[in-house]
């Protein structure tokens, strides 16, 4: 469909950009990344030298791009690998958004700038171990007393905990969710990975343990209650909707090349009807979730969004990338269960994409709630 006739130059010159870092930096290593369940954290100040980090966000150092812009670089982070882009949502979307819309000036100042050149990295801590779809049962409290603040508690599932400087984690303060900024280093903060995974293994995920005590400045000052972190989530369920396609297209485009060239019965792969509709399957699906992303972005830079039409762009899209690259693995036959080919490995991380931000269960629903005016999550 052409759908790049719609992107200004300065959007296509980024497409471009964000292309030849993942062509030289990833697709070489990322197999390997995965067998082995390492994130590639050297690659993190050159995603900060590419102006990724916090990219959407304006003023305190941040690049202040378009939704579009931060939605193209998404697309092609992910076609690399779903990990990766994942460490861009976690920084940005998730922990810096939080501090630039929550936060207060003291705290915008000392860590946004930092934040997006690279030198300091944070992790979002909402979801817990029995706190994930349904996070206003969360049972990390955080009491006032003379000299601060006193954080109890454990999340579970936080992007990059291990390896973050700061943390902002929510708690529930006298029944009300708020905000706490943590430097990691404080004492009684704990972060272990989570081994294991069937799914984002060059990525990182982690357990986190909180018994601290922090300083009455630590808590974000605006917006209590869970307006807060849903705020941050939809950022990153935005990035999302964009970004699974990223893995759809690379799925295709692997399996266009190996049905071009794998000789069956004296003919190209390729020449064979059932392939031909597979191929023609998936692309027709991926251009029409790809129109569907760019309106999204359209009018988020408009300032015409509504929240459900996030839920609508997340579960659509996450729901089409994933089939996408199933099929595109059957096209490879044997050879698609190794690490030779992307589409298993992208299928696999598309598991964990279509739960994280919100199940498709839980979209559904407020989908559901938009046409009905009942909202049926409890």
């Amino acid at each position: 469909m052409n759908i790049q006739r719609h992107f200004t130059e300065q959007e296509k010159a980024l497409q471009s950009q964000v292309s030849e870092f993942v062509d030289r930096e990833v697709r070489p290593h990322i197999a390997q990344w995965y067998e082995t369940a390492t994130l590639p954290v050297e690659l993190l100040p050159k995603m900060a030298d590419l102006g990724l980090f916090g990219m959407h966000l304006k003023g305190y150092g941040c690049p202040g791009r378009s939704a579009v812009e931060y939605g193209i670089a998404m697309q092609e982070l992910e076609a690399g690998d779903s990990g990766l882009r994942t460490v861009i949502s976690v920084q940005g979307s998730l922990a810096m958004t939080a501090i630039h819309r929550h936060g207060s000036e003291e705290q915008k100042n000392y860590w946004l700038p930092r934040m997006a050149r690279g030198e300091a990295i944070g992790c979002f801590g909402l979801t817990e171990p029995n706190a994930g779809s349904d996070p206003a049962n969360m049972k990390t409290t955080a009491t006032q007393e003379s000299d601060g603040w006193h954080l109890t508690g454990a999340k579970r599932w936080i992007g990059l905990a291990s390896i973050a400087d700061v943390a902002i984690i929510w708690a529930k303060v006298d029944g009300t969710v708020r905000g706490f900024v943590v430097p990691t280093d404080t004492p009684g903060f704990k972060a272990t990975p989570i081994e294991q995974k069937l799914s984002m293994r060059a990525s990182l995920q982690c357990d986190i343990e909180l018994d601290v005590h922090l300083p009455d400045s630590a808590i974000l000052p605006d917006n209590p209650g869970l307006k807060g972190p849903f705020t941050c989530l939809n950022e990153a369920r935005y990035g999302i909707a964009w970004g699974a396609l990223g893995a759809a297209r690379d799925s295709i485009e692997v399996a266009l090349d190996y049905a071009a060239n794998r000789e069956v019965f004296d003919r190209p792969l390729s020449s064979f009807q059932l392939t031909q509709k597979k191929l023609v399957d998936m692309v027709v699906e991926l251009n029409k979730a790809q129109l569907l992303a760019l309106e999204l972005g359209r009018a988020k830079d408009a300032g015409q969004l509504e929240l459900h039409q996030i839920s609508v762009a997340k579960l659509a899209n996450c729901r089409t990338a994933i089939e996408i690259c199933r099929d595109a693995r059957t096209i490879l036959g044997g050879n698609g269960i190794t690490g030779d080919y992307s589409p298993l490995r992208h299928a696999n991380n598309l598991e964990s994409v279509r739960t994280y931000e919100g199940t498709d269960e839980v979209h559904t629903l407020i989908v559901g709630n938009k046409l009905t005016g009942h909202a049926a999550f409890r």
